[in-house]
């Protein structure tokens, strides 16, 4: 269990990982730190935003929809490689999901099927939404791909975490299936390479 980052600190771990970062209004400040805790923090969260173009996907990641407000994540991908940093705290991007899934990554290891919703995300794990249809034939793109490696990598450096303490969104919960197009497995490989 680690203390969340400061966002001076992400911001420059993101960078030292050779992200190229835009910062997106008070995104220091943006969270919904009011509605319950950040951290404890244990990993680091991957979804895909089911939405196309870039201010509007980094829009919705920001401002959230009805029912369900912003941010909602920490930092979005989009097709051209950038992190848009959106928030800085807790944010709506995990939801409920297995305890067993989460016992797994805090020791860092392959964790098991989720068939649970008992344990609150939103406390524990960073979140990065990407830019994709997630219909499993919208490409993600190199520069993309290799963005949410570097993102990742960069959060785990800070924390001395492997890469394990990466997720997918299906990964933690059984009614999502985010990512899609690409296996975790597969960029769990491409982290780990970062890590050494």
């Amino acid at each position: 269990m680690a203390t969340p980052i400061t966002a001076n600190a992400m911001l420059a771990a993101l960078r030292r990982e050779g992200c190229d970062v835009v910062e997106v209004g008070n995104w220091r400040t943006h969270n919904r730190n009011h509605v319950g805790a950040w951290g404890p923090v244990n990993g680091v969260m991957i979804h895909h935003t089911v939405t196309n173009g870039t201010r509007r996907t980094v829009n919705l990641c920001r401002y959230g929809y009805s029912g369900l407000p912003g941010p909602l994540c920490h930092g979005v991908i989009t097709k051209d490689g950038r992190v848009h940093l959106v928030g800085h705290g807790r944010s709506n991007h995990a939801g409920r999901g297995d305890d067993d899934v989460l016992r797994a990554v805090i020791a860092e290891r392959r964790t098991p099927a989720p068939n649970e919703r008992n344990t609150d995300g939103n406390t524990r794990f960073y979140g990065f939404e990407c830019e994709n249809w997630g219909n499993g034939r919208d490409p993600w793109p190199a520069a993309q791909l290799d963005a949410i490696a570097r993102a990742s990598a960069a959060v785990c450096r800070h924390h001395r975490w492997n890469e394990w303490s990466v997720i997918g969104h299906l990964e933690w919960t059984n009614q999502k299936i985010d990512p899609r197009g690409f296996s975790m497995d597969w960029m769990r490989d491409r982290i780990r390479e970062r890590l050494r």
